[in-house]
Formats: structure tokens, sequence, C-alpha cells
């Protein structure tokens, strides 16, 4: 990785947190658990893939210790400038252009009191591969765990389907027709975009192509988290529709942090690769019909 050795400027910005876009599937009505849908061989990149945004998270500054929110202004700025360096911005992305100005990482106090400092980047960034390092970058910890939990519980029968090297290769392609699908929509953005969820998104589209009648586990609060066996059709169909909502900016108050536009688009991207696997794709042997309440829990 290329360094330069100019000296840092004494500009200041006072706002430590920086916006960014967060690509989660923590928005919905139902939270799924579990799928009804048995695989042939181990999914060794499914587990890579879990095992590497988890590794990722923990080695972000300041992310390990997010869930006591006890983050000093130090690893804000800190965590700002690694953002700016590895996550994706669309007016990179489109228009090539990167900012002469970065968080340098450091603290310094301005006319407007204690900030981050910035300064010319220390670093060559290329815009089209930081779409790839921006998959593995994730904003909190429930952002970590609600895109995990998806790939957990889809990833691994999508695996099953195409095998170890095209799944990986089907995964970073949809990462990529996400980031850039949002970045197009968004152009002159200069907020950070950064999830899995753009990639996992895909792995939706492409599960609910080849399995739509598999049966998947859900809790949906009901008064109390209620279990329900859902055909995926409906699980995965009622997500895409959400995010389709949401991406117009109606009916969500998370509209300006959330890229619900590229969920959309790796999702479509997701089924459109799937779409001539489906002849030959064995159905899921598992009845028909829905389940609750205590008819829901054998077999769980």
């Amino acid at each position: 990785m290329p360094t330069h050795t100019h000296t840092r400027t004494a500009a200041f910005s006072h706002i430590p947190l920086i916006h960014r876009r967060l690509c989660g599937h923590t928005s919905g009505v139902v939270i799924p658990v579990h799928d009804v849908n048995p695989v042939r061989r181990t999914p060794w990149v499914t587990y890579a893939l879990l095992t590497a945004n988890i590794v990722v998270f923990l080695r972000t500054p300041g992310m390990a210790g997010s869930l006591t929110g006890d983050s000093s202004l130090a690893q804000l700025c800190h965590l700002q400038a690694f953002l700016d360096h590895y996550a994706a911005v669309p007016r990179e992305l489109i228009h090539h252009q990167l900012p002469r100005l970065v968080p340098t990482g450091d603290v310094g106090v301005g006319s407007q009191g204690a900030g981050c400092v910035v300064g010319p980047p220390p670093y060559d960034k290329s815009p089209e591969l930081s779409v790839l390092t921006a998959m593995f970058l994730h904003g909190s910890w429930l952002h970590l765990l609600g895109n995990m939990l998806f790939l957990w519980i889809f990833g691994n029968n999508i695996e099953d389907r195409m095998g170890h090297l095209r799944f990986l290769l089907f995964y970073v392609v949809c990462g990529y027709a996400a980031g850039y699908g949002f970045a197009l929509l968004n152009a002159d953005s200069g907020a950070p975009l950064i999830g899995a969820s753009g990639a996992i998104a895909g792995v939706l589209g492409a599960y609910l192509v080849l399995y739509p009648r598999a049966r998947v586990w859900v809790l949906v609060p009901f008064l109390i988290f209620l279990p329900l066996r859902l055909p995926a059709w409906i699980v995965l169909g009622f997500w895409f529709v959400l995010q389709a909502v949401y991406s117009s900016g109606e009916g969500v108050s998370d509209a300006g942090t959330v890229a619900y536009a590229a969920h959309v688009a790796g999702f479509v991207a997701g089924m459109l690769i799937a779409w001539p696997l489906r002849p030959g794709t064995p159905p899921p042997p598992e009845p028909r019909g829905i389940l609750f309440g205590r008819r829901a829990r054998p077999g769980w």
C-alpha cells in the first residue's frame, strides 16, 4: 500500500462522527432464524465469509468496543480515517474524484472546538477496489450480526447449488452490482458506503429463484415473538418489497443512512444470475402449509 511523505495540514473537522451509508438487513417485520433445506456438502466459502467479516469488524478501529458505547474522540477520528480509506464512496466510483483532504486519524482543536484533523491522504486509494473492501466493513454490532444472520441461513444452500468457487465469484459480483447500483443513483454523494448486505441481498435473490418453496423459520413480533414456518417466497419476497419501498424514502426514518437501493440492486443481480440454474435444482423436502405455535416446533 503506497504512502506519501507529504506534511499533514492543520485543518479540522469539528464533527467527529461521519455520515455513512449502511448496507444492513436489520429493517423488517420478521426475523429469520433457520431454513429447512439440507445441503449436500460443507459450505466452506460461507463459513470463510462469516469469519472474515467478524475478524475485520474486530480489527476495525473502535468497533470492538462499540457495544458499550464508550468510544473516545480519538477512536472516532481513527474510525473516520479508516472508513474514508476503505469504504466505497459514490462520488469516487462514478466521477473518480478523490478528495484532496481526508481525516488523518488525529485529534486537534480548531475554531469550533475539538475535532478530527484532516489533511492530504497518506495513501493511494482505488475506488474500484474499495467496493470489495467495503463489503467487509460494518458500522456496529447490530449491523454485523444482522448481515451475518442472513448469510448463515441462506448462503449455504446457494453455495451448495453453485459450488464453492462459483459461489464466491457470485457473492463478489452481487456486491459490486449493489455498490455501483447505489452509486449510480447517488453519484454526487460523498458518504462512505459500508456493509456486506449488497452481496448478501444477491444471495437472497438467488434463494428466492432456486428455493421459493423452502420453509423458513421466522420470529414474528406480536406481543411476544411468535414462531412461524413460512415459504421462502413469502419471507424473501416481503423483504424485497420492503427494501424497494424504503429505497424511495417512504415509510422509514433511517432512509438517509441505510442504503436500501444497494439491497434492491444486489437482490435483482442475484435473481438474474441464478435464473439459469433453476432447471435441475432439487426442491427441498418440506410439506406445504403454514405452521405456527406448537405445530411449528417439531423438527426445529
